[in-house]
């Protein structure tokens, strides 16, 4: 589409006919607030919901009027089984398709490329000699064929309906492909800029969902150079041989590699410098070796897996201890205060204090803090800027503090996302290459000419078996899948280390009584979980709400380490692969095969 903002705004919701929750779990992953309630008015108003995920998340327990379960890694197995049903039993409407779509069939290419591969001929067979049924998906899947078929007829011919799509799949070895093809099937089924319907992708609100936001300005950096989050550990271990094709940019002509690896780490308010990045043997390796990061500076208020491998750890304030206010994410029409409820203790500073303290020493002490400003003056400023266009139902900072939050009301006037594309495709064009609906990304295959594999990123979205798959080699050693969802005790691992969230919800491994059964484990023994990466020793917890051949580690337990390197917690990043997907250089960390035994 050419942008993220894809998702139609909460209320719209209601005027779905059908609701496919795609590996999303409101429920328990929040989405914003009040997210959960939207989806159960919107089936109160008579949509059908169906939640497709591995486990029987809160969310398809309490949203949903069906669960179905989706072995992990292989939802494009099913969305491509779901369009070869709609093709072969002429459910869509091809003109309308190749009207406001580039890639569909082999007369609707994107100019330099009409004799690519289209999805079409993908999907049918023509081009692979393997028509993706529901039956070819089956066996990949383990969802019936006879259910693809049924959702997939559901799917296009229930107007409008919502394909709603969770973040989870994109966090596995190819995740590019199953957010490209959520948007694919939107536009097959005309539900792409209508009310009720829902074009899919990342889905951060279009508009009316957010409240303003504001923020500090970010000072100019002066080094061009930058390289996707994810492969940082590859750049302390290997950065001066990191080229663009591990996903390095700001190189100048001539230029082939980052001058240099990362020396130094600057780390405040985070636990991705070990806990929650993959691999953590290996991360913990590179961080011991001082001839690597030779210096490593971490702000926390706990000392956290990642803050033990600091050479420096800087207490400073908590959130309790200064003002402040909730900024949106994703879904959030409303702004929340963040009151001082007690005085900084020990004299500790905040992390502005800090910053202003070396941007001093730096010599940019103006430009950073705007001429001096302190804490209070930027909260004051945020405030009363994001009270400006809204005192008449708002009123005053002293108003906002009195009340404790904001919230921007519903209109019924609330634009739709794509609404002006598809009513006039050539007069609104999209901001893609092509200007429409790039079901063939030129960007990717673009891509793929110089730096990527076709196989790997495909310019079509494709079902492409992932490195580490039950249908792989690995499968011999490591039968059975591995996946960590976001756990109701915390956000990721923030609020591990509180005692009453661990009697709630304690940390331990799901495991399908059929799996259990055949390894002669009983729910509560002590397992142990391992790979070629690492191992772990947890409790586990035998329960039908997890599909067979696959184990739940909750992620963000922290990494605790017995004498011989055994984590104790169940942090499941002891498991995962550093390696980054193929087109994003992204997350893969939910691509997971294990072995399982009874302690």
């Amino acid at each position: 589409y050419g942008t993220t903002l894809t998702g139609s705004n909460r209320a719209d919701w209601q005027n779905s006919k059908l609701t496919l929750l795609w590996a999303w779990n409101p429920a328990e992953m929040i989405f914003g607030t009040n997210t959960a309630y939207m989806v159960k008015l919107a089936r109160q108003a008579g949509a059908k919901t169906i939640v497709i995920d591995p486990r029987l998340s809160m969310s398809a327990q309490g949203l949903a009027d069906e669960w179905i379960p989706i072995r992990p890694g292989t939802d494009c197995a099913m969305m491509a089984a779901m369009a070869y049903v709609m093709i072969n039993e002429d459910l869509l409407d091809e003109d309308y398709i190749n009207r406001y779509a580039v890639g569909f069939d082999a007369q609707h290419m994107p100019e330099g490329y009409e004799n690519a591969e289209s999805f079409k001929a993908y999907i049918m067979g023509d081009s692979d000699g393997v028509p993706k049924t529901p039956e070819w998906a089956q066996a990949i899947t383990a969802v019936p064929a006879d259910t693809i078929a049924r959702v997939a007829r559901e799917y296009a011919t229930t107007k409008p309906a919502m394909l709603f799509q969770g973040w989870g799949p994109q966090r596995r070895s190819h995740g590019e492909q199953p957010v490209r093809f959520g948007c694919v099937l939107a536009t097959l089924t005309g539900n792409v800029g209508v009310s009720g319907g829902h074009a899919s992708g990342v889905a951060y609100a279009y508009a009316g969902e957010f409240a303003p936001a504001p923020g500090m300005s970010v000072p100019s950096n002066p080094v061009p150079y930058s390289f996707p989050v994810h492969a940082w550990t590859d750049a302390v271990l290997r950065g001066n041989e990191m080229t663009r094709k591990d996903g390095v940019r700001g190189l100048a002509e001539g230029e082939e590699t980052l001058p240099n690896s990362i020396k130094f780490l600057y780390n405040p308010a985070g636990n991705t410098l070990v806990n929650q990045h993959s691999n953590i043997n290996r991360t913990v390796e590179i961080l011991k070796d001082t001839s690597l990061a030779e210096f490593i500076v971490s702000h926390e208020h706990f000392m956290t897996p990642s803050a033990r491998y600091s050479d420096i750890v800087l207490p400073v304030c908590t959130f309790m201890e200064t003002w402040g206010q909730a900024s949106n994410w994703t879904y959030s029409p409303s702004r929340i205060l963040m009151p001082k409820v007690v005085e900084p203790l020990y004299d500790l500073p905040t992390d502005y204090k800090v910053a202003s303290m070396l941007a001093e020493r730096l010599g940019i002490y103006d430009e950073f803090t705007e001429g001096g400003k302190t804490e209070e003056d930027w909260f004051n400023g945020f405030i009363d800027g994001m009270l400006t266009d809204n005192a008449e139902i708002y009123g005053d900072r002293d108003a906002f503090i009195a009340r404790g939050s904001m919230t921007v009301p519903y209109t019924d006037d609330i634009p739709l996302p794509f609404a002006d594309f598809i009513a006039d495709p050539e007069g609104s064009p999209l901001k893609t290459p092509t200007g429409k609906i790039e079901i063939f990304s030129v960007a990717m295959a673009q891509f793929n000419e110089t730096i990527g594999d076709p196989a790997e990123s495909p310019p079509i979205p494709k079902y492409v078996q992932e490195w580490d798959s039950p249908f792989g080699p690995e499968a011999e050693e490591y039968p059975l899948q591995a996946m960590g969802h976001h756990y109701a005790r915390r956000t990721h691992s923030t609020w591990d280390n509180i005692d009453w969230m661990e009697e709630a919800f304690p940390q331990r491994v799901f495991m399908n009584p059929l799996d259990a059964q055949a390894r002669n484990i009983k729910d509560g023994d002590m397992v142990r979980v391992w790979n070629q990466r690492g191992e772990m020793q947890i409790p586990v917890r035998v329960t039908v709400r997890i599909m067979p051949g696959l184990v739940d580690i909750p992620q963000g337990g922290w990494y605790t380490p017995d004498g011989s390197g055994i984590d104790r917690r169940g942090s499941i990043n002891i498991l995962t692969n550093e390696r980054s997907t193929p087109y994003a250089f992204g997350n893969p960390q939910h691509t997971i095969m294990v072995q399982v035994e009874k302690v």
